[in-house]
This record gives C-alpha cells, sequence and structure tokens, in this order.
C-alpha cells in the first residue's frame, strides 16, 4: 500500500529493543483465516482456498495488470517501477471500490460488475480485450480519469505492487485490526488493507516486532521483510466506495505510526491452506 503523506514527527517508529522481539517459546502460533489476491491494482480482492507460493516470487495472479491513468512510460520490454499515481489506485479514485471484479486464470477473462450487474468483459490476453476493459473505464471514471486509460500486464518477474523489493507476500494481523477498530470505535474492514494473507491467533500489533525472522505456513517458509506503512487507501469502505473513516490518522493516533501488516518473501515454497497454522522459527 502506498505510503503516508504524514509528517515523519508524526508517525516516528518507536523503537523496538531486542527484548520487545519475542521468542520462538514465548510467541503464539497462529492460523490463516482467508487468502486474497488482487490481479488488477486497485480493483476488488478475489478469495482463494489455497495457494502455492514459490520461493522468490511474487504472490500468484496478485497485481497482475494495472490500469495506466494517463502516460507513465511504462516500458514492459525494461519495467521498472512507476509511482502508485500513475495508476488508477484507491487511494485517489475511491469510485473503483464499487465495481466487483473476477478474473479467470485460464482464459485470462475478466468480469467486472456494478450493484451485481455485469458491465463489462474482457480477455486481457488479447489487445481488444483490454481496450474493452480500458474502454469503460474511461467512461466508468470520467473526469477523474487524467487521460488515456490503458490495461498494463505485467511481463515475467515484475508485478504493479508499491514495493517491488518487499512487496512479494503481505501478512494481516487480524488481532490488530481488531484493537484498531476499538480505538475507533467502529467496525474495520480486514478487505481494507488489500493484504493477502489473514492471520488470526497473534496478539495485536506482535508481528510488527517480527522483521528479520522467519515463519512457517502450511509447507512455506517465509522471512519478514518489512512493516506495511498505510496510506489513504485504507480510507475507503471497500463495500460501497465511500471515504467513511480516517484510518491513517486513527492509526498514528492510537499508535504513533501508521503501520499495519507486514511484507514477507517465500524462501521455501509450499502450499498454504486456509486454516493452515502459522508457526514463528527464527
Amino acid at each position: 500500500m502506498p505510503k503516508s503523506n504524514m509528517p515523519k514527527s508524526t508517525i516516528a517508529k518507536p523503537a523496538l529493543s531486542a527484548a520487545a522481539a519475542p521468542s520462538a517459546v514465548a510467541f503464539p502460533s497462529a492460523t490463516v483465516t482467508a487468502i486474497y489476491r488482487h490481479p488488477v491494482k486497485g480493483l476488488s480482492a478475489e478469495p482463494m482456498e489455497q495457494v502455492r507460493l514459490e520461493a522468490g516470487a511474487f504472490f500468484p495472479g496478485d497485481r497482475l495488470y494495472a490500469v495506466e491513468n494517463g502516460p507513465s512510460g511504462f516500458d514492459p520490454a525494461a519495467p521498472a517501477y512507476r509511482q502508485k499515481t500513475s495508476f488508477l489506485m484507491l487511494m485517489r479514485d475511491a469510485r473503483l471500490a464499487a465495481l466487483r471484479s473476477c478474473y479467470e486464470d485460464e482464459t485470462s477473462l475478466l468480469t467486472l460488475t456494478l450493484d451485481g450487474v455485469e458491465v463489462v468483459q474482457g480477455d486481457l490476453s488479447t489487445p481488444e480485450g483490454r481496450a474493452e476493459i480500458a474502454a469503460f473505464l474511461t467512461f466508468y471514471m470520467g473526469e477523474e480519469a487524467r487521460g488515456p486509460l490503458h490495461v498494463l500486464t505485467a511481463p515475467d518477474g515484475f508485478r504493479f505492487t508499491d514495493s517491488l523489493r518487499s512487496g512479494f507476500i503481505s501478512l494481516l494481523n487480524l488481532a490488530s485490526v481488531r484493537d484498531l477498530s476499538q480505538h475507533m470505535g467502529a467496525d474495520v474492514d480486514p478487505l481494507r488493507f488489500r493484504m493477502n494473507l489473514h492471520l488470526d491467533g497473534w496478539d495485536a500489533g506482535s508481528e510488527l516486532t517480527l522483521s528479520g525472522r522467519e515463519i512457517e505456513i502450511g509447507g512455506a517458509r517465509l522471512a519478514i521483510l518489512k512493516r506495511t506503512e498505510r496510506c489513504a487507501a485504507v480510507n475507503v469502505n471497500p463495500a460501497d466506495a465511500s471515504r467513511d473513516l480516517n484510518v491513517v490518522k486513527a492509526l498514528a493516533r492510537a499508535y504513533g505510526h501508521a503501520d499495519c501488516g507486514v511484507y514477507a518473501k517465500v524462501v521455501r515454497a509450499g502450499d498454504v491452506r486456509r486454516g493452515d497454522r502459522v508457526t514463528l522459527l527464527s
């Protein structure tokens, strides 16, 4: 997710001593309660029952496509990171949250629905299919489109993540979301955070102490890379596309930082299923 624009002094992260990091004995196990992918950057999450994670690879089917909002200079022959503002994205384009997307791996067919009604369908493996999706989104976004919209495809080994160096797999601790909800006095939908694996069983905030450590999930082993700093995208309600809560501000007020969730990298391939146990290894 994009970084906050809040002043650094406002979201300064409290220092963590070595003693503050939990030991493998004391740290409780957790459970995978949900698995999600986001085939098109900025569009809705798709639930999964299981996923095969490969060592050093991005999350399967996640951020495979992005909708370029005006010329960005992206070159598929030499893919490089582009600012998230180059694409349609929830931080700025909240109305995207009203669309529901369904992507079929076998056919590359993307279907978008609005209020339960199919509005467009296109094969993203073909120029014609991508143009069909882009034409609808150009109409749907109206004046919010800054220029011609184009559906971009991620070349092999590249994804349209907000962090190419760390955004391989994202993990959300549901206890942290519940604790934030209590601070805010409002239910915070975990889908606001657009993470891949939802975990339950850890103490609230404990995942933020795990950078540099490894966990086992199902048959896979992951190394925790860094905390995930949130941006205004999480202020958008995924159910109705309204900006109904200032989640970023609430994080800073409650905890002194704007982090929620962590990024990880797969260091041993394996299958992960809903209900799998999550264990801290080192």
